[in-house]
């Protein structure tokens, strides 16, 4: 119970986490000297791209159209999105399935739910691992190539701490899973086990009533075919 309740207070932990960097500014910055005294500060996440300098002017703007977009920011936005849902509703499950709430009922069905619960946190982590990661590995590309002319850009801190959260999440849900398996897996089995119908017999059922009366009939019968007759009994 102590491993269940410490799994999903680190599963809830990575889930806020990971939450947290959506709205978070901060995904990709760079710095640009202009003049001796003031700095421009260039930064975007998945939704808007803004600039702000040392002078505390900043201004921030999203992306014009959607469409007109590169499909790597929309797979990126879908799978942190996909992220925060499905930890969502581990959360859920795990709280409904864990031993200390006694919400789901019988040991069976708490067994069955948590295990749900831990996939989906296992989801939840895997998704959040591919975006930050993907989202870093194109950043790094784009500022190691001498062929990328453009305004290069350095890893933000939204990245830092969507990794520490979904490795949070992967990490208690691996932990969760094979705690919870055993017990429903193997109840269950042992359930069947025991419920299963006994092997067939090739003797043949008769009615008892009907071989009852029969023996009381054959043994009247016997009675008084065994019965002897003597000289009193006719008198």
């Amino acid at each position: 119970m102590y491993v269940e309740i410490g799994c999903f207070v680190s599963c809830l932990c990575g889930w806020i986490l990971v939450s947290s960097t959506l709205p978070t500014e901060y995904w990709t910055f760079s710095e640009v000297g202009t003049v001796v005294l003031t700095t421009s500060n260039y930064y975007s996440n998945l939704w808007m791209d803004c600039i702000s300098d040392t002078t505390g002017v900043s201004d921030c703007k999203y992306y014009p159209s959607m469409l007109a977009l590169p499909v790597f920011l929309h797979a990126c936005r879908a799978l942190a999105v996909c992220a925060v849902i499905t930890g969502f509703f581990g959360g859920v499950l795990t709280l409904i399935g864990m031993k200390c709430t006694k919400i789901g009922g019988t040991e069976i069905v708490n067994s069955r739910v948590t295990f749900s619960g831990a996939i989906t946190y296992l989801a939840s982590g895997g998704c959040g691992m591919i975006t930050y990661s993907w989202w870093a590995n194109r950043v790094i590309t784009e500022f190691k190539n001498p062929n990328f002319r453009s305004q290069k850009f350095e890893l933000g801190a939204a990245i830092f701490v969507g990794w520490g959260g979904s490795l949070l999440l992967i990490c208690a849900g691996a932990v969760l899973q094979p705690i919870t398996r055993p017990v429903s897996y193997t109840t269950a089995r042992t359930r069947r086990t025991y419920m299963m119908p006994p092997p067939s017999s090739r003797v043949t059922l008769v009615p008892p009533l009907y071989n009852k009366g029969m023996d009381g009939r054959t043994t009247r019968a016997t009675n008084k075919t065994d019965q002897t007759l003597g000289r009193d009994s006719f008198v």
